[in-house]
């Protein structure tokens, strides 16, 4: 779970925070040493465009469609990284063919058999505070049945997104989004650069709702978290069992990423 998911459900101490200088992607867990990646790695997806996970275009990666950086601020679970000028610039749509131009770029797969509506928010919404999944999402799209999207993000950004099959995301009663979620951190400025992700479904279980399968893979380094519909099978994922444990998902050191995101997982694999 990310630092700042972690916060909203298990209270931490900012006395006895890990270093800035060490990277996070959980309360109390550093992340792996470069050139390593966590145990749960699995085929790279096969149903992918050609080149999207084409990183030759390293070190100059295109800025083309993003706005103005926002300054970041905090330390620890209050930091607060890249949010865009103007607010939500940080994260924007690309095509299959462009999407190998820009550093950090996830792939939406959706699902089989029906449309699915995906929210992606910032941890920090417009108002400054550190409440983004609380129905403030940036971007909202829907993904019909058998689409894949691609999305890329700025350095420094920080947040989740949901998905529910049909037109809307169901919320618990604080207004928080109550579907599986996937949490992401790329490049990291207070964290040397790394980046991170995980699905959860601790929300959704607290709430009582429903389960939707997600499945987020690194495709460079073959490292995945998953969970199924009503949390059946989980891999390297976070539930409400398990929320207080630091590193789980995927832990990348500095450099592109490339994730695939499986919508309505486990109706498609085993």
């Amino acid at each position: 779970m990310l630092i700042w998911l972690a916060f909203l459900i298990i209270p931490l101490s900012l006395s006895g925070a890990i270093p800035l200088t060490t990277p996070i992607i959980g309360s109390t867990t550093p992340y792996l040493k470069a050139g390593t990646r966590s145990s749960a790695a699995k085929p790279f997806p096969s149903n992918s465009n050609a080149n999207w996970f084409d990183v030759s275009s390293s070190p100059e990666f295109s800025r083309t469609g993003f706005g103005g950086t926002s300054h970041s601020t905090g330390h620890d679970v209050s930091y607060k990284g890249n949010i865009g000028i103007p607010y939500g610039s940080n994260i924007i749509e690309v095509t299959s063919s462009d999407a190998h131009h820009y550093k950090y770029v996830v792939q939406f797969q959706g699902s089989n058999t029906n449309d699915w509506v995906v929210v992606i928010w910032n941890k920090y919404s417009t108002d400054g505070v550190m409440n983004g999944w609380y129905g403030k999402a940036c971007k909202r799209f829907t993904l019909r049945t058998g689409q894949v999207r691609y999305f890329a993000f700025n350095d420094d950004s920080q947040g989740g997104w949901a998905a529910a099959p049909g037109s809307s995301i169901p919320t618990d009663s604080t207004g928080a989004y109550a579907s599986t979620w996937g949490e992401f951190d790329f490049g990291s400025s207070i964290n040397s650069g790394w980046s991170g992700f995980d699905v959860s479904a601790i929300v959704a279980q607290n709430a009582g709702f429903h389960v939707q399968g997600m499945e987020i893979c690194d495709v460079l380094g073959r490292t995945c978290s998953s969970i199924t519909s009503n949390a059946a099978l989980v891999r390297n994922a976070y539930t409400n069992e398990n929320g207080n444990i630091g590193g789980i998902g995927g832990n990348i050191p500095a450099g592109p990423v490339r994730l695939s995101v499986t919508i309505d997982y486990g109706s498609k694999h085993d």
